[in-house]
């Protein structure tokens, strides 16, 4: 995965033969893409509705629809809505909710992630006629 910068705060995101664009919105930026918070929500989302539907799936249950919604709430909070759709009885619907907070995502989240951070610098090119800084 890698990241190159766009205009303003646009930046391009090559995810194997994908691309993705996030972005800030106006006037800070250009909006063409989703902040990269509404990424991280996406990918939230995202994973809980498949690991639902995989475990679903997997059981041959009647799960016609899974609908997921993620947002911040005020506190800075993730708040994750999930709604079921099929011919459940309480015990799979409760099973799937479960199963809808255990998606690798979340884990993620729910864990002290520790990031690491590997510098590298490049230095600007000489312009003609520039000496060299004393070492």
């Amino acid at each position: 995965m890698s990241v190159r910068e766009g205009r303003r705060l646009a930046r391009s995101i090559a995810v194997g033969p994908h691309t993705l664009t996030a972005d800030e919105p106006q006037p800070i930026s250009t909006d063409t893409g989703p902040t990269p918070g509404e990424l991280l929500l996406a990918a939230l989302a995202a994973c809980t509705s498949m690991t639902v539907r995989a475990f679903a799936d997997r059981h041959a249950w009647q799960l016609d629809d899974v609908d997921v919604v993620a947002r911040f709430d005020s506190a800075g909070q993730i708040v994750k809505h999930v709604k079921l759709a099929g011919a459940l009885d309480t015990a799979q619907a409760d099973r799937l909710i479960a199963v809808a907070g255990r998606c690798p995502v979340q884990r993620l989240l729910n864990n002290e992630v520790s990031v690491v951070t590997v510098p590298t610098v490049v230095p600007a090119p000489r312009r003609a006629g520039e000496q060299p800084l004393p070492q």
